[in-house]
This record gives structure tokens, C-alpha cells and sequence, in this order.
């Protein structure tokens, strides 16, 4: 009887010990998957804030691993006092204006450069009596000017749907 005994208290303790090592293997995995979603998100964090565009990479991957990483990014999201990690709704929202301000900014500068290069030449129109090498230069500068604006303009309303969308 004693023996039996003996063997039970062994066995329960083997039980515990083995599930006790499980949950530290649990618990340092998902100590690793927090560490690891950690330092591939802040450093994006960091580029997105600096450049919106870069959003346009990184929020799908950070959703992508939500997915496949929910514990982690719970734990993440919790951390951030009551933010979802990494990108906010806020940030995508600053991401978006300040994709717009760059915009009207660089429109402001792309139209004061050319109006520079198109009074250069207009001014050596007037002066030398409307050549024709000077007709053609003036409207390859506003040919230039257009493709320029239309590449640009292109590129804003992709990037700034694209992180509208992201707040939806």
C-alpha cells in the first residue's frame, strides 16, 4: 500500500514538473513571438512616421501578422494603452494628412520652379523677337511641367487611397 502510494506521489510529481516545463516553453515562446513583433514593427513605426508612403508596406505585413500572431499583438496592444500595435488609427490618420501637406507643399515648389524657367524663357522671347527655338523651349518647359504634376499627382492619389482605405 505504501508503495502504491509511492508511486502516485512520484507520478503526480513527474505530472507537475512536465507540465510546469511545458508552460515555461509556452511562456518563453510567447515571450520570443512579443520580442520578435517588437523589433520588426518599431523601426517601421519609425520609417512610417518619417515617410507615410512607407505604410503602404508595412500595415498590410503588421496585419498579416495580427493573423498569425494573435496572442503576441494582444499582449503588444495592451502595452500600448489601448492602441493597436504598431500603427494607430490615429497615426494612419496623421500618415494621410501629412501625405497631403507634402503635397500641397511640393505643388506650391513645383509651380514656383517652373513659373521661374517659363519667365526666363518669355523674358528672352520679348527680348529677342519670339524666335521659333525659343517658342518650342517654352513649351517643352510646360510640357515638362504637366508630365511632371501628372506623375506626381498620380502618385499622391494612389498613396493617399491607399491610406484612406487603411482607416476603413
Amino acid at each position: 500500500m505504501i508503495g502504491s502510494y509511492v508511486t502516485a506521489l512520484v507520478y503526480a510529481a513527474l505530472v507537475y514538473a512536465v507540465w510546469r516545463v511545458g508552460d515555461e516553453l509556452r511562456r518563453r515562446r510567447h515571450d520570443a513571438a512579443i520580442q520578435q513583433q517588437l523589433a520588426m514593427f518599431a523601426p517601421a513605426a519609425a520609417a512610417a512616421h518619417h515617410d507615410p508612403k512607407q505604410l503602404l508596406v508595412w500595415y498590410p505585413l503588421a496585419q498579416t501578422s495580427r493573423k498569425l500572431f494573435p496572442d503576441a499583438f494582444k499582449a503588444l496592444d495592451a502595452a500600448a494603452a489601448g492602441g493597436t500595435f504598431p500603427f494607430t488609427k490615429e497615426h494612419l490618420k496623421a500618415a494621410h494628412a501629412r501625405c497631403t501637406t507634402d503635397w500641397l507643399a511640393w505643388e506650391r515648389a513645383h509651380d514656383a520652379e517652373y513659373a521661374v524657367k517659363a519667365a526666363e524663357v518669355q523674358d528672352q522671347i520679348d527680348r529677342a523677337q519670339a524666335s521659333p527655338l525659343l517658342r518650342t523651349r517654352l513649351a517643352a518647359i510646360e510640357q515638362q511641367k504637366l508630365e511632371r504634376y501628372q506623375h506626381r499627382y498620380e502618385e499622391y492619389i494612389k498613396t493617399a487611397k491607399a491610406l484612406a482605405a487603411f482607416t476603413d
